[in-house]
């Protein structure tokens, strides 16, 4: 039976054309298996509401707002309260065309988002064999399929529609089929407000490269999508930005907000309770919970020593170290510093990736990755980055690209991966906030 399974899965790693389909279809099987099953009997997680086995259990958080817009249209009032019409048409317009048909919002929601993501992996897998090789893609796509924030593509978010198109666009634009980068672009910018980073990337890239007029044309042709809703929101609210002035409802002001991410990175090592209002210590002196900077110190010098040592102790032992170690995190972490470790790795670890590997992948995947985290970074908070950082499909490529290379590294960091996915699926089919 063992040798059964080994051969299954040798089968599933090496050929290309049923590889992406498989990650896709065992990547959401364990998403919807951990929601639907494994969720309504967790009870570490008290504060959640407890899910049913219903389609119900893919809709919370933003899907309420992509319901509202479905079924009874855009509303704003520019009096910085959080209005639908910060969330980009194509998306809830997809699942109308469904609910049209006589699909219930959850159903036709679930399957846009789920469909959208299969043939997001498909072109992932395929841009990057053509330019990396077959590793690479296979590394890829396993890394997009995997990441905690892939539970996003599970439910009803737009995650899996937008890396379609955006992936789509980079490698029509890499393959000079400028027709399709524009149509895909377009449908790109009219997905989420991060497909503008995808405007100003393409420009950038058509000159870096050289490329024709055509290319530029191509490029600036992408921002149909956004001037198509601008042209709707001036029509029925009388002003063409007022889906950028909808923004503050989430976002009160553009810019780095350096306040947010001081919090954030300080309540990694201190914890919550330590840094409420910004200090460590509270009025009277002394550390609230002395417990948790404490265990984080510990924790810190076991994965030190654990990195450091390596090399002198067995495999079997460095993987129950390993393990070890996520354990201990994930007793000692909340939703909060999951949210802070992956805001903080997905922005900076994802920055520095890209400039490591500037000169291994394509000029385009570069600067649209450097062009989708400074818009973040912009964007004036730091909520929900590490799901809006997962949308900007040049970290999983540079990823992959480097775990192609660290193939036992790489299998840690998949396992890693596939706990805290787990976590996440369990507290969002809670209702918990999870990104």
């Amino acid at each position: 039976m063992v040798k059964v399974q080994i051969v299954i899965t040798k089968i599933l790693w090496t050929n290309e054309f049923i590889f992406p389909i498989a990650i896709w279809f065992f990547s959401r099987i364990f998403i919807w298996t951990t929601m639907l099953l494994i969720a309504p009997y967790v009870s570490a997680q008290l504060e959640g509401t407890p899910p049913s086995f219903t389609w119900e259990v893919f809709h919370a958080w933003d899907s309420v707002h992509y319901r509202s817009i479905v079924t009874s249209g855009y509303e704003f009032i520019d009096d910085g309260n959080q209005h639908n019409l910060a969330f980009f048409p194509l998306f809830p317009l997809s699942i109308w065309v469904l609910t049209r048909l006589g699909l219930p919002f959850e159903i036709a929601g679930t399957l846009v988002n789920n469909i959208a993501f299969f043939a997001a992996l498909w072109c992932l897998y395929f841009w990057v064999k053509e330019h990396c090789g077959i590793s690479a893609a296979q590394w890829a796509t396993t890394v997009l399929a995997w990441c905690p924030m892939s539970l996003f593509t599970g439910v009803i978010y737009t995650e899996g529609l937008y890396l379609f198109l955006s992936t789509a666009a980079l490698r029509a634009f890499d393959q000079k089929q400028y027709g399709w980068t524009a149509l895909w672009g377009a449908m790109a910018t009219a997905t989420r407000p991060t497909g503008m980073a995808l405007i100003l990337a393409l420009a950038i890239a058509s000159w870096k490269e050289r490329r024709p007029l055509v290319a530029y044309v191509a490029s600036l042709t992408t921002a149909t999508g956004i001037l198509l809703f601008s042209i709707y929101c001036a029509i029925h609210f009388g002003h063409p930005l007022a889906f950028i002035q909808a923004q503050r409802g989430w976002r009160p002001s553009l810019g780095f907000d350096w306040q947010g991410w001081l919090n954030m990175l300080m309540q990694i090592p201190f914890g919550t309770t330590n840094w409420q209002f910004g200090w460590v210590l509270d009025p009277h002196g002394g550390i609230k919970d002395p417990w948790y900077p404490l265990l984080f110190t510990i924790l810190v010098a076991s994965a030190y020593s654990l990195w450091r040592f390596h090399k002198h102790l067995s495999s079997a032992k460095v993987v129950y170290g390993f393990y070890a170690f996520v354990g201990f995190l994930l007793i000692l972490a909340d939703e909060q510093l999951i949210n802070n470790l992956l805001n903080t790795l997905m922005i900076l670890g994802g920055s520095y990736l890209l400039w490591y590997l500037r000169r291994e992948l394509t000029p385009v995947t570069i600067i649209y990755g450097f062009c989708g985290l400074g818009l973040l970074l912009a964007s004036g908070g730091t909520i929900s980055l590490s799901r809006l950082a997962y949308g900007i499909v040049s970290l999983s490529v540079a990823l992959g690209v480097l775990l192609s290379r660290h193939r036992r590294q790489g299998f840690l960091m998949l396992g890693l991966c596939v706990i805290l996915l787990a976590k996440l699926a369990v507290g969002f089919a809670q209702e918990l906030w999870v990104g």
